[in-house]
């Protein structure tokens, strides 16, 4: 891969990082005590101060995000990052398709090549599959992002890393808070925290449940949730941390993608063999963790994580095929980070490793109207294993200069055991792919109002076992010619803010990716992979937040993607197609978030976001065309609190698209018979109340 330069204008942008709080000052009567930092970043696993990044970070909290979002997809506490491209498909059978500078634009379910954690546990599998299913959005109190590849700080699939931390216990000794909803749709959610603290001890417990009739056909859904947590100071330095977690979705429909004609009769129709074979999805996730962490003065701490996950799922697909999946997963987390503040240029280094291990055991079979039969095509196991340890380094060789660089290294070994031996074939193997990842990094914090930034980074990003499984004309086995891709990504930006109330970011960026990981085709739910040849993303994000007074805000993102293929043939039989030059399916050229917030008093809050999105391609061959979104689409939100000493109640209200309008919101990249249109619904409403108790 060749180093690639251009030169950024630095235009106004919206400030995406919050400062690091300084630990309190040690108690002076005891020399070992250190006091605890109350907030703390943690995307960046401690290697360097948030505000002076060489690289882009972003920062949402539930402050900012306000209590009248549904809290129901990712998209909830998402909103308004630059770079970052949410395709709400509407279908809680497969989830959002979440893009950040085109990572994990391939994805046909779940998530893809974006590393995903929840309060320190890994919701991205070894393989570089992440999923969402032990996240409930109501819960999640911060967000944390980096956009951009980290792969030497996270290891495989971390074309962008996005952190999330639940709601942690109250600071008083008991707090009680219900919340209900309902709309459009058949929508009605609950959701209950309960949270207690006593001495060193503390302790919240939350349970939620939603259930939705969908605005299309075949595209009822229901969950329910639960999270435990338990938190431990063990002494004045170290503190334990228990969690543990379930959800149940015993039903998900999925409506499917529908052709252009389908699409222009009735979009809120469904594809019609999703609906004869009851294509959808069952699933039960418990998620439990340990984590100790130790702190050592000067913002110096360790800490360990470990982890298991268990799934089960059952997923009839528009295919009359039956998939059934029985997964275990679970891993360790360690890092410890340490100044030497005694030597020339006051190094950091941090270092650590992850390690992960799934297995599945994974059993296809021919459905009959949506139920399995006896007709088995696959039965095998398979089993993930990824090892990374990491080491970064941190210098300030000045006031005003912070170099940053890193390196890791990983092993992801892919082993299946096949136990079908009807068709005559033992497709037992085994596959290792390893890869050394790097970054460097340089941030000149000139002052509060600017602080440019330069760095280079690599990614790397192996198949999913769903995706090496998935071979066209043959069953079991993983697909030998599927190989990871790698990428080598520039990136130079600037953030600072004006007197507290003008914040701003801005980021230019290239990514070359080699061997790139491509959908090249999906039909009735089972998506094909193949690895397209070479892939440059090259892109621009700005943003700005102004609050001229204590009375509004006002807030813009804008995001450019130029993501074209470099080198991409696909073959059919004789026939040889050139799609170099092509746009990346599934990803706008543009897209801009604009916000207006107005607290007009008496505890009013007022809300007003618009979303605007240029056309797109639905298919690698650039002969489908998404509509753009016309002037875009609106949402409003109100929300009143009024509180007494110990009940606070806050209602709130929002109109979803205000104005009705018709358009795609995600589209399933290379959908076969050009079944590739996922629509959004039109004006959808919804209500409720928040109650919280509070006993000081």
């Amino acid at each position: 891969m060749r180093f690639s330069a251009f030169a950024l204008l630095i235009l106004v942008g919206r400030a995406s990082l919050l400062n690091a709080q300084e630990p309190a000052r040690p108690d002076s009567t005891r020399d070992s005590v250190v006091a605890l930092p109350p907030i703390e970043i943690t995307v960046t696993r401690g290697t360097v101060p948030v505000n002076q990044a060489p690289l882009a970070i972003s920062v949402m909290d539930r402050a900012t995000l306000g209590p009248a979002r549904q809290d129901l997809t990712l998209q909830d506490v998402l909103s308004g990052i630059p770079g970052l491209y949410l395709s709400n498909r509407y279908n809680f059978s497969l989830d959002q398709r979440l893009s950040i500078r085109g990572f994990g634009s391939r994805s046909s379910f779940g998530l893809r090549g974006v590393k995903v954690l929840l309060d320190g546990v890994p919701q991205t599998l070894p393989d570089g599959q992440g999923q969402l299913t032990n996240v409930d959005f109501g819960d999640v109190e911060r967000v944390e992002v980096i956009r951009g590849s980290a792969s030497s700080l996270y290891g495989n699939a971390s074309g962008g890393v996005i952190t999330l931390e639940t709601r942690p216990p109250s600071a008083l000794p008991f707090t009680q808070s219900v919340r209900t909803e309902g709309g459009s749709f058949g929508l009605i959610r609950w959701q209950t925290s309960t949270s207690t603290r006593s001495g060193p001890l503390a302790g919240s417990l939350s349970l939620s449940r939603y259930s939705l009739d969908g605005f299309r056909q075949h595209s009822e859904a229901e969950s329910f949730q639960l999270r435990a947590k338990a938190q431990y100071l063990l002494s004045a330095t170290t503190t334990a941390s228990v969690q543990f977690a379930h959800a149940s979705s015993p039903r998900a429909d999925n409506p499917g993608a529908l052709t252009q004609a389908e699409l222009d009769t009735d979009p809120a129709a469904a594809a019609p063999n999703n609906i004869a074979r009851v294509a959808g999805k069952a699933v039960n996730q418990q998620q439990a963790s340990l984590s100790l962490r130790h702190y050592t003065g000067n913002d110096d701490a360790a800490e360990l994580t470990i982890f298991g996950i268990s799934r089960n799922l059952a997923n009839p697909l528009a295919t009359n095929t039956f998939v059934q999946l029985d997964r275990l997963a679970g891993g360790a987390r360690f890092s410890s980070s340490h100044t030497l503040s005694r030597l020339p240029l006051h190094p950091r280094f941090t270092f650590g490793a992850d390690l992960q291990r799934m297995r599945d055991d994974r059993l296809n079979t021919l459905a009959s109207a949506g139920r399995s039969t006896d007709s088995i095509l696959i039965n095998q196991r398979e089993t993930v294993t990824e090892a990374g340890p990491f080491l970064h380094l941190v210098l300030r060789p000045a006031n005003q200069i912070l170099i940053s660089a890193g390196v890791r290294y990983d092993r992801v070994t892919f082993d299946v055991r096949d136990r079908y031996l009807g068709d005559s074939i033992d497709n037992s193997g085994t596959r290792a792919m390893s890869s050394w990842s790097g970054h460097a990094g340089v941030s000149f914090p000139v002052s509060s109002m600017f602080t440019p930034y330069a760095n280079i980074s690599t990614s790397f990003e192996t198949p999913t076992t769903t995706e090496l499984a998935n071979r066209p004309g043959s069953n079991g086995g993983f697909n030998d010619q599927l190989n990871p891709q790698r990428s080598l990504s520039h990136e130079i930006g600037a953030r600072g803010h004006v007197s507290g109330k003008l914040h701003y970011s801005a980021a230019g960026f290239v990514s070359n990716i080699e061997d790139a990981l491509i959908q090249f085709s999906e039909i009735g739910g089972r998506a094909f992979f193949s690895n397209a040849g070479r892939l440059r993303n090259a892109g621009l994000e700005l943003g700005v937040s102004v609050a001229p007074s204590q009375g509004w805000e006002l807030s813009a993102e804008y995001t450019f993607a130029h993501y074209r293929f470099r080198e991409y043939r696909t073959v059919s039989g004789a026939t040889v197609d050139t799609l170099d030059n092509n746009q990346l399916a599934g990803v706008p050229a543009h897209f801009i978030e604009m916000g207006l917030r107005v607290f007009p008093g008496a505890n009013l809050r007022l809300e007003l976001d618009q979303h605007v999105s240029s056309s797109l391609f639905a298919d690698d061959a650039n002969t489908i065309r998404v509509n753009s979104w016309g002037a875009g689409v609106t949402d409003v939100r109100a929300s009143w609190k009024t509180h007494t000493s110990a009940l606070t109640l806050v209602p709130f209200f929002s109109i979803n698209n205000l104005f009705g309008r018709r358009y795609v919101s995600s589209v399933t990249v290379n959908g076969f018979g050009g079944r590739v249109f996922e629509p959004a619904p039109g004006r959808n409403i919804y209500g409720g109340m928040e109650v919280t108790w509070s006993h000081k």
